[in-house]
């Protein structure tokens, strides 16, 4: 069984039930959801021995948090406990053309202070296959810019595959640094990278016109980099997408099926649930395999409420392979 560790602030999410407006509610539907603890229980659900690196504030709150992970299968042990408050967004669904809206409420939150301050790496980090970081967690700030450089250091050194979802998210970076000052010494240190035009040009202070530039300029100034993956989705309105992916390394470019994704239950973690695929698929399967089976997973995601993806191997498995789409399993 493969070992991952992934790093990231864990938020509690609320929401009006169904697709109603925020003005219109009088309650809100209750989760606890994070890009990167969203990777985790995926892998965790598909059977894979994955440690969680983050922090809670120490009371009831923070202590539920980390009950539903450990309910994910989520190994606990690394997590802190420390003063401050539980990090929440506030989430309304989107319907037909009406677009979903993402309101954070996070700063100075008890992760957000967390600098890794008395982590046993060793312990940590004993054999692991995979670190997976992504662009959110050193926009918080700088302790946790510092966390994260630090982790990935830790994983260079032991020869442990780094995957980093750049993530740029416009409305983060608030501490005093820009994503230039900081991005660049993260991407360094990983193999596996997930990002757009866009994410480059803000975490690099470039303006690459295309796409095909960036993969070029990138590859170019990253000599550690063996995969850059990229997904596209096209997004009709609210409830219909398209979705797909493209795996490149240095010399080839592996495109994924498309799928047209209609009457979408939940976007969010859709994302992270073909990250969870990428590095599930990069570690156990070839990369045109690993790139079908990341974006399967993404697909499924929809399909499922809430910020997690709770699909089986096998029902990935049998998307990739075009079987039992829609039917009743009797």
């Amino acid at each position: 069984m493969k070992k991952i560790v992934t790093v990231g602030e864990v938020m509690l999410r609320l929401s009006p039930p169904g697709n109603q407006r925020f003005f219109q509610t009088n309650q809100f539907d209750l989760e606890f959801g994070g890009s990167e603890a969203n990777v985790a229980a995926a892998l965790a659900y598909w059977g894979l021995d994955v440690s969680h690196l983050t922090a809670f504030p120490d009371h009831e709150i923070g202590w539920a948090a980390a009950g539903k992970l450990r309910k994910y299968g989520i190994d606990t042990r690394f997590i802190k406990f420390l003063p401050g408050r539980m990090g929440v967004y506030f989430l309304e669904h989107g319907a037909m053309q009406r677009s979903s809206q993402i309101i954070y409420d996070r700063a100075h939150s008890a992760f957000s202070q967390f600098t890794g301050e008395g982590l046993d790496w060793d312990s940590l980090l004993d054999n692991v296959s995979c670190v997976h970081w992504s662009g959110i967690t050193p926009a918080l700030s700088q302790g946790c810019a510092d966390l994260t450089h630090q982790l990935l250091l830790q994983a260079n050194n032991r020869g442990i595959l780094v995957c980093g979802d750049l993530n740029y998210r416009s409305n983060l970076w608030q501490y005093g640094k820009a994503p230039h000052e900081v991005m660049p010494k993260l991407m360094e240190l990983s193999q596996v990278m997930i990002a757009g035009t866009r994410d480059f040009n803000q975490c690099l202070k470039e303006d690459f016109g295309s796409f095909q530039e960036a993969k070029r300029k990138v590859f170019d100034r990253f000599s550690n980099l063996e995969f850059l993956v990229k997904t596209d989705r096209v997004s009709h309105n609210s409830s219909s997408n398209g979705f797909s992916a493209s795996l490149y390394t240095r010399k080839k470019a592996i495109e994924s099926k498309s799928y047209e994704l209609t009457h979408m239950v939940d976007r969010v973690g859709s994302g992270d649930a073909f990250a969870a695929g990428l590095i599930y698929g990069l570690l156990y399967l070839k990369p045109k395999e690993a790139i079908e089976f990341a974006v399967a997973a993404g697909v499924l995601k929809h399909s499922v409420p809430g910020d997690v993806l709770t699909c089986t191997l096998q029902e990935i498995q049998e998307l990739v392979a075009g079987e039992g789409a829609g039917k009743i399993k009797r």
